[in-house]
């Protein structure tokens, strides 16, 4: 996919520009269209990455997840809990590694309404494929060093705290 042409501008700072002349200051404006901005340059690179794979971001995630589990499976319910989304899309994404042959369901022996979710040797392949090559692009954060990143992992730290992700301590 070609790269768009690139503004003689910023034009996330003149939008702040704009803004505060219209509105007054509004810093965290500014601050959301960045990460907003950050979040879909970001999600076309790694989508780009993992899609040779058969895979979004979001089956990526799933995968790994279930590469750590020590069974390799996790219960549907946990697999939301961890990856911090709706029921419905746990679904989805699953069902579209089951196709894929990269995961399997079964019931689960431990509550006879759940579902078991675990990934296949190919899931395994797969997982540690496209792990290596998201991780020779940094991600698509190589713009950043080691210590960049982990500022802006800090940074973002309070934030989801805040909404409730996880509990600080």
């Amino acid at each position: 996919m070609p790269k768009p042409l690139s503004l003689s501008f910023d034009p996330i700072a003149r939008a702040d520009e704009l803004w505060r002349d219209r509105w007054g200051s509004a810093p965290s404006m500014g601050a959301i269209t960045s990460i907003m901005r950050a979040q879909q340059i970001l999600l076309a690179e790694v989508d780009a990455v993992v899609k040779p794979y058969g895979l979004t971001f979001a089956r990526y995630e799933a995968l790994v997840l279930l590469s750590f589990a020590k069974a390799g499976e996790l219960p549907m319910s946990k697999i939301g809990e961890r990856l911090m989304v709706h029921p419905t899309s746990v679904t989805n994404t699953v069902d579209r590694l089951v196709r894929s042959g990269l995961v399997d369901k079964r019931p689960n022996p431990n509550d006879g309404r759940g579902t078991l979710a675990s990934i296949t040797p190919k899931g395994h392949e797969v997982v540690e494929e496209a792990t290596r090559d998201l991780m020779a692009m940094d991600f698509g954060l190589g713009a950043y060093d080691e210590e960049e990143c982990a500022e802006v992992f800090a940074l973002l730290r309070p934030l989801r705290v805040a909404a409730g992700d996880f509990e600080e301590g």
